[in-house]
């Protein structure tokens, strides 16, 4: 059931070198001395990764990084003074001078926020051998944002929430757990939609416990939402209306010959869903999963290498979608 409702795991650690202000505060050439003092450090790591400045990057290669979960929307607004540190499978990387001097990511897919984090830990461990990080016995890893003091960590955790969004529960259990000390978003974060019924749960609490602590907490949250998903998804499913509705989403994918992204991800929602019922047999969700990325805006453009008008996107749009569900 897992990898049918949690779709991805990530842990993010903020770092801060010491002697340096905060980005927002930090002149161009401290940037580029931070930037220089992190690519040497991160060509000493056990685990290689690919270096770039993003000012070398495209404005439609840096909307389709967003969109891959890569880089943060706020890190591809601005590219000068900043740079970015990736591995080959995109599963880490490091964004340099975005809120924090240093925001190290590990995506592992399903709910392996343990493996993530042993992950992150072990390069944060390596770049504090090189780096100075800044820290204060009391108030831990020193960040630009207080809510990030203490671990500086956030563990999060992409949902796919359908049956819990068709019965209109999102905003109740949200209301809930906010006051836990959990947040529920979008699948981009504070201020994003949720179209494809994906959320982002992460932790909010950051000083005076342990990261493990906070592991621990989200992951038994995670089990009850998943728990409570697939009850809601159980009982959605005695009505032959909404099966109904499952299968014929999977056909005007497969049919379709213009579909805008509101409409495509909405009814890849619903075969996912469909999927893990098994009234959808012949796709998978991981296959589900890599279309809702592949055929948003920017996605597409850089699949297509060219510039698209929005008709022209809804166009090459159906045909990956059929193509990819055939």
């Amino acid at each position: 059931m897992s990898s049918n409702v949690a779709v991805s795991s990530r842990i993010r650690l903020a770092r801060n070198l010491s002697g340096y202000p905060f980005p927002n505060r930090l002149s161009d050439s401290g940037k580029a001395e931070v930037v220089e003092k992190v690519k040497e450090a991160v060509e000493s790591l056990s685990t290689k990764l690919m270096f770039v400045e993003l000012s070398d990057l495209s404005q439609n290669s840096l909307v389709a990084m967003v969109e891959r979960h890569l880089i943060s929307p706020e890190f591809a607004g601005s590219t000068k003074g900043r740079a970015l540190a990736v591995s080959e499978d995109e599963s880490i990387s490091i964004m340099i001078n975005e809120e924090d001097h240093l925001r190290i990511q590990v995506i592992k897919p399903g709910l392996a926020l343990k493996e993530a984090y042993e992950i992150a830990d072990r390069i944060d461990t390596e770049l504090s051998a090189k780096l100075q990080i800044a820290f204060d016995k009391n108030l831990g890893y020193l960040t630009q944002c207080p809510t990030n003091l203490g671990t500086a960590m956030r563990a999060s955790v992409m949902m796919h929430l359908g049956a819990l969004t068709e019965s209109k529960s999102v905003g109740r259990i949200a209301a809930n757990l906010q006051k836990l000390g959990f947040v529920i978003r979008g699948s981009y974060g504070e201020g994003s939609d949720a179209p494809s019924s994906m959320y982002q749960l992460s932790n909010q609490v950051t000083l005076g416990l342990s990261e493990q602590t906070a592991i621990d907490n989200i992951e038994n949250i995670v089990e009850k939402l998943m728990e409570t998903e697939q009850s809601t998804l159980e009982s959605l499913m005695n009505s032959m209306e909404y099966q109904d509705k499952i299968s014929r989403s999977m056909g005007i994918l497969l049919t379709a010959r213009l579909i805008s992204f509101s409409e495509a991800v909405k009814l890849l929602s619903n075969v996912r869903m469909g999927i893990s019922q098994g009234i959808i047999d012949n796709t998978t969700v991981e296959t589900v999963d890599k279309l809702i990325v592949m055929i948003q805006p920017a996605s597409l453009m850089q699949a297509e290498g060219k510039d698209l008008t929005p008709a022209e996107r809804d166009k090459v749009r159906a045909e990956v979608i059929k193509k990819t569900l055939r």
